[in-house]
């Protein structure tokens, strides 16, 4: 039989690419599941450094309000500080497990002041809450690289595909949260307004020119007349970071005063899809965190057969701990409005309380104090917008354009 020239080098090729194909299915069967842990792997390992360095900057923004000049020692205390814990108590028997965590925040906040006290007596009353607070944000950055480190290192020893693949679909989530957290950390550490305070914000314009009274040292009361109906407003002190007793605060003043209803200002998550900024109405106490607050202003209200209604200012849960945007600053004041409207519907009698919740970092008492909020949080937007550019250029620059 003839051979048709050519046809030698042909066949040989065809083996040749037969022997690899071959070789590469043997080395995907028996191999896959590592590469893809290593391909993982250096993706995560290139993340959690990049928390690690998030969480050092979050350090420097705490170290830069507590000391101008800090030393190695109020480095070395502020590292150690970082790993502050608080243990959840036991919930088995759930008798009695609003007063355990409203005990434990408690301690944990009298732990925080006590530290910044000790570390940064030079600071006001006002300088000391924010740093409080900035403190706060970064023990919570630091937790969240602490626990990726985790997940990589275990990846590592037990080469375990499931845990790589929940952690690579964990990745962009938890990048969200932690740039917020970065933001929200040199937010508060400074005094700047953050999406949290638009509840403060906007009962801070409620209250005018009106005086104020210390219900405690974290909360104060106004009271005044809207819409020909006597109103307690509610909020935590400003302009230092600080939450308040609000819970406490609602129920001494439903027991000493007939009281028509309770009405709440607060910010909520939105889901995606919906309007930074949008309002919304509804029933029930609109107040966040462990629920101490709430489960004091509920009881109250149960007993006493109170009317809750609520009122939110929609935002996404990173916008919350970042300074405010210009979208929830321009729905302030139709907030305002909803209130007022709200609270000249009331056909009930008795005074009615208005509860400003949230993070008062950056914002003070009264109405002019809320309108130098205002002006502060559009200037740090500026500030933001104008670093974002530079981290832009910087990036282009490098990659050659």
């Amino acid at each position: 039989m003839a051979i048709i020239p050519g046809t030698e080098s042909t066949d040989m090729f065809g083996q040749i690419v037969s022997v690899v194909w071959l070789g590469l299915f043997v080395v995907m069967f028996f191999f896959s599941q590592r590469i893809m842990i290593m391909q993982i792997l250096v993706k995560s390992e290139a993340f959690a450094q990049q928390l690690e360095n998030m969480t050092e900057k979050g350090k420097k923004h705490v170290l830069k309000k507590l000391s101008k000049n800090p030393d190695r020692k109020l480095k070395d205390s502020v590292n150690n500080f970082l790993e502050f814990f608080m243990i959840e108590p036991v919930s088995l028997d759930p008798y009695g497990i609003m007063k355990k965590i409203e005990h434990l925040v408690d301690l944990q906040e009298k732990r925080f002041k006590y530290y910044v006290d000790r570390t940064a007596p030079q600071l006001n009353s006002e300088e000391k809450a924010n740093a409080v607070m900035g403190l706060s944000g970064a023990v919570s950055l630091n937790q969240i690289a602490k626990i990726v480190r985790h997940f990589v290192e275990l990846i590592k020893k037990t080469k375990s595909l499931q845990y790589a693949i929940i952690l690579q679909m964990q990745l962009p989530l938890i990048e969200r949260i932690a740039k917020a957290l970065l933001d929200g950390t040199e937010a508060l550490s400074n005094g700047w307004p953050i999406g949290d305070a638009a509840g403060s914000m906007a009962v801070a314009n409620m209250i005018g020119t009106s005086p104020v009274r210390k219900f405690d040292d974290e909360t104060l009361v106004c009271t005044k007349k809207i819409k020909g109906r006597t109103v307690f407003i509610v909020k935590a002190r400003g302009p230092g970071g600080r939450l308040g007793k609000l819970g406490k605060t609602v129920e001494q003043l439903v027991m000493k005063n007939k009281v028509a209803k309770i009405i709440t200002v607060d910010a909520a998550a939105k889901l995606e899809g919906e309007k930074t900024g949008s309002l919304a109405e509804g029933v029930g106490v609109a107040i966040g965190g462990p629920g101490v607050d709430r489960s004091y202003i509920e009881k109250i209200a149960v007993d006493r057969n109170l009317p809750l209604d609520g009122i939110i200012i929609k935002m996404s849960q990173e916008e919350a701990i970042q300074p405010i945007k210009r979208e929830v600053l321009s729905a302030i004041p139709k907030a305002v409005q909803l209130v007022e409207a709200n609270i000249g519907e009331t056909t009930e009698k008795g005074a009615i309380i208005v509860v400003g919740v949230g993070n008062t970092g950056g914002v003070g008492n009264n109405k002019k104090a809320a309108d130098d909020s205002e002006q502060l949080a559009k200037k740090v937007l500026q500030i933001v917008s104008s670093r974002k550019k530079d981290e832009k250029k910087s990036f282009l620059s490098r990659i050659g354009f």
